[in-house]
């Protein structure tokens, strides 16, 4: 299977990396809107994101992976690139563990250590970073970004867009609303509001979108 990455970030490294520890993938290029112009170079191709519809083309046997760790641009550029959900691979580090009846979105990745238990669900284009852990039954919505270290224990409800910063804990039953942030270290004891930045131990809400 072919992969193209669309982002030649920091972060892009580390999914290649998690890609390469599989045989039945090949990276053969990269888009991102940093390049001006199609390239070749020692068999990788290289372009901006208009070219997405001409690799398609080109390939049959292609998979697109976006590799940017902000959700909002994963979003937007989801909504640019404008290709059916399963033109876009998931790709999981050998060292996770993951539970057999865990439901995976499509575009998401799941990075080394990290634990995903029973019946939990992770919607699609999400990063589950380093050492993160999503205990059973957490819904995980789309464009999530979970940061390393961080610990979502049972029946953790995370609406679209949201991200938790490293080493942020959530504790029982609690919901973390659509495109809200968790700051690092954070213990969240409370639903947190939409739109919000909660930061401390026990979390507070220190500012929400609008307001």
């Amino acid at each position: 299977m072919n992969i193209v990455i669309v982002g030649r970030g920091g972060h892009s490294k580390v999914v290649r990396d998690i890609i390469e520890k599989y045989d039945h993938y090949e990276v053969i290029g990269y888009l991102d809107d940093i390049y001006k112009d199609f390239e070749i170079t020692d068999n990788i191709y290289t372009g901006p994101l208009s070219l997405v519809h001409k690799m398609v083309e080109y390939f049959n046997d292609l998979k697109f992976i976006i590799a940017i760790g902000n959700n909002k641009t994963r979003k937007q550029i989801v909504e640019y690139l404008n290709l059916p959900e399963e033109y876009y691979a998931t790709f999981i580090h050998p060292t996770a563990v993951i539970s057999r009846d865990v439901q995976i979105g499509h575009g998401t990745v799941i990075m080394a250590n990290t634990v995903v238990n029973s019946s939990a669900v992770i919607g699609s284009h999400c990063i589950l970073n380093t050492n993160s852990v999503i205990e059973h039954d957490n819904f995980i919505g789309d464009f999530v970004h979970i940061s390393p270290k961080a610990a979502l224990t049972g029946t953790v409800q995370v609406e679209e867009g949201v991200h938790i910063g490293a080493g942020a804990s959530i504790i029982p039953n609690k919901r973390i609303g659509e495109w809200s942030v968790i700051g690092a270290g954070a213990t969240v004891i409370h639903d947190i509001p939409a739109y919000s930045t909660a930061v401390g131990v026990p979390a507070k809400v220190q500012m929400k979108e609008g307001v």
